[in-house]
């Protein structure tokens, strides 16, 4: 997987804002583009800020309706664009019964298979060079978070020693690259390891979806490239946070510091923090320490650059 990309569709909490639109973030992974939450106007969304529609699969992490409500209209802009390629929706149990209804509001018939999956805390689904995989947080109804973890990638590959060894240049190359053994000319077999250096680890990005702190996250972050974490309230609305099984913008930090991510990225902000969500910066940066802190505003889009 070469290209890791994330841009946030709609950071605002529970419900849209002149600034901000409810929840939706698409990510481009390699040449799949994967919906995390399709809150109401994510297609608009999609459009202003250039993701494109060619999703390969929608992952929820609950059914409050600020987090799926889009899918309707995007399903029915989909078909009238012409799509024919099956899409699959993943969430937590209820999402056959929501996603069905979705599915089948109105008259019109959708003219591609939509197959809609359940999931429960650790189930994985594997794609081209990466998994995805679910975890269970802590939210007034059952609730995921989400990890794409990319595959383990090969070493370096080392010209001069395989010039060296006299591979020619061409297929060969790419096929120790990814891993083969190659049989030259002379009948040498050259293994990978020998023009390869170590193992480089996959990059790892992580989705809190709604939650309030708790183990699992921590656990499912930990040594995350970036973590994405709800932060709805400040410090002085403690109380709601802990009412509406919310996080405060420190206790994302707190996440981050335990779980010893390299960034947090803070997201789903209550209306109060529509316009200037420094403050919650202010604080995640407190409990996280050292760590880069950003808060995401809609549009803003980030590579995870390859761990080298």
């Amino acid at each position: 997987m070469s290209l890791l990309r994330v841009t946030f569709l709609g950071t605002s909490a529970a419900m849209p804002t002149l600034h901000r639109n409810v929840s939706g973030i698409a990510v481009k992974a390699d040449a799949d583009l994967l919906l995390f939450d399709c809150g109401e106007g994510s297609q608009r969304q999609m459009i202003r800020f250039g993701t494109g529609f060619s999703v390969a699969a929608v992952f929820f992490t609950h059914f409050h309706a600020d987090h799926y409500l889009g899918i309707i209209g995007f399903l029915r802009t989909l078909g009238m664009g012409g799509r024919e390629q099956p899409l699959t929706l993943y969430g937590p149990p209820s999402a056959k019964r929501v996603l069905d209804t979705a599915i089948h509001l109105g008259v019109e018939r959708l003219a591609f298979p939509v197959e809609i999956q359940e999931l429960k805390g650790g189930d994985e689904v594997q794609r081209s060079g990466y998994r995805v995989r679910a975890v269970k947080v802590d939210h007034r109804v059952n609730a995921l978070g989400y990890v794409l973890q990319e595959d383990v990638r090969p070493g370096r590959f080392d010209l001069a020693v395989a010039q060296g060894l006299g591979i020619p240049p061409g297929p060969a190359y790419g096929r120790l690259q990814k891993g083969e053994a190659v049989t030259l000319a002379d009948g040498r077999v050259i293994e990978p390891g020998q023009v390869l250096g170590p193992s480089r680890r996959g990059r790892k990005l992580v989705i809190s979806g709604d939650t309030r702190p708790c183990a699992a996250m921590v656990e499912a972050s930990r040594g995350a490239d970036v973590l994405v974490h709800e932060a709805t309230f400040s410090d002085d609305e403690q109380a709601r946070a802990l009412e509406t099984r919310h996080s405060t913008a420190r206790e994302a930090g707190t996440v981050a510091a335990e779980a010893q991510v390299k960034r947090l990225v803070l997201t789903h902000f209550s209306s109060r923090h529509d316009v200037d969500p420094e403050p919650l910066v202010h604080q995640a940066k407190e409990a996280f320490g050292a760590g880069p802190v950003d808060a995401a505003r809609d549009g803003f889009t980030f590579e995870v650059a390859p761990v080298e």
